[in-house]
């Protein structure tokens, strides 16, 4: 099954650049020009608001955290990128400065000890702030939204990676909903990420709202979805079980409830008993973990617990 592996692991980033676009070459990479924009000193934490480039023509802000009592991995502190949910609260909310405190998990996880990085994700429509230009990602060459997510997010690990205090070997990643998909889509291009934590992220592409993949089509997500593949899951040239069988031998971890109207449970199942031969021919079954909790699309207390447990344990 090794052999599947590697083969697993190459044609799941085909098929999502045939869906996506191509990911950038290094002729987009720059110096980061790091801006601390904010800071204020909390009871557990430094909260900064920093800006930073990810390409020519194009400057995000994030919230950096930063523990007052850090974890100690060989002398260094791991770190973990914490993507936020379709919300104009964008980075406040992981941050803990604004929106839902089940959705504090950047600020949650600088207590447990750990540095993080809560950057916007300012792409497409669903995003619009009045008086905002938002970066033309079509016209500057991309295909999708998606795949600039994770061009931008592996710039944020190039940060992280700069920091001194970072220890550059242990990095993860946690989003809920939007965030949740985009943790998997950045790590299937990026093996830095050790351990990924998707939150009301996912579900097969024929259980997602009885196979009608309309809502991932347009501006702020993946056009050729409708343009090329007619929103036929059928047709599309990757899946999330496939994606998820991807990461082995890395840590994932799954918070899927049962009355999630976006994600459908039964679909998660699925993506994971695909998942989970590939994790045992490894010996690493227990790095492969979901939870499915009685309630709507949310990332209750018992559910965070779980998941920050989870990433202390394999980070």
């Amino acid at each position: 099954m090794i052999s599947d592996i590697e083969k697993l692991h190459r044609t799941v980033k085909q098929g999502m650049i045939a869906v996506m676009g191509e990911m950038p070459g290094d002729e987009k990479r720059m110096s980061a020009e790091v801006c601390v924009e904010h800071s204020e000193e909390l009871p557990h934490f430094t909260r900064q608001l920093i800006s930073f480039n990810t390409e020519p023509n194009d400057r995000i802000e994030a919230y950096l955290l930063l523990p007052n009592q850090p974890k100690v991995l060989s002398g260094k502190t791991p770190a973990m990128l914490c993507l936020h949910q379709t919300t104009l609260e964008q980075k406040n909310e992981p941050a803990g400065v604004s929106g839902l405190p089940n959705l504090y998990y950047a600020a949650h996880l600088a207590e447990r000890g750990y540095i993080t990085l809560a950057p916007d994700y300012s792409l497409g429509q669903n995003f619009q702030k009045p008086g905002k230009v938002l970066f033309d990602l079509y016209s500057n060459g991309y295909a999708s939204a998606s795949m600039k997510g994770i061009w931008n997010h592996k710039i944020c690990l190039d940060l992280l990676q700069s920091m001194p205090q970072v220890n550059a070997d242990h990095l993860g990643v946690i989003g809920h909903s939007l965030g949740g998909h985009n943790s998997l889509f950045l790590a299937a291009f990026d093996e830095r990420v050790k351990v990924i934590v998707s939150s009301c992220g996912f579900t097969k592409f024929a259980k997602y709202m009885s196979g009608d993949l309309d809502a991932w089509s347009h501006s702020g997500y993946m056009p050729r979805v409708k343009s090329t593949f007619n929103c036929d899951p059928a047709q599309m040239p990757f899946d999330f079980p496939e994606i998820i069988a991807s990461l082995v031998p890395r840590a994932f971890f799954t918070n899927s409830p049962l009355s999630d109207s976006n994600f459908d449970p039964g679909g998660v199942r699925e993506c994971i008993d695909f998942a989970r031969p590939f994790y045992e021919e490894l010996g690493v079954a227990e790095k492969l973990q979901a939870i499915y909790p009685d309630c709507g699309h949310d990332f209750p207390n018992a559910a965070r617990t779980a998941a920050y447990d989870f990433i202390d344990r394999w980070i």
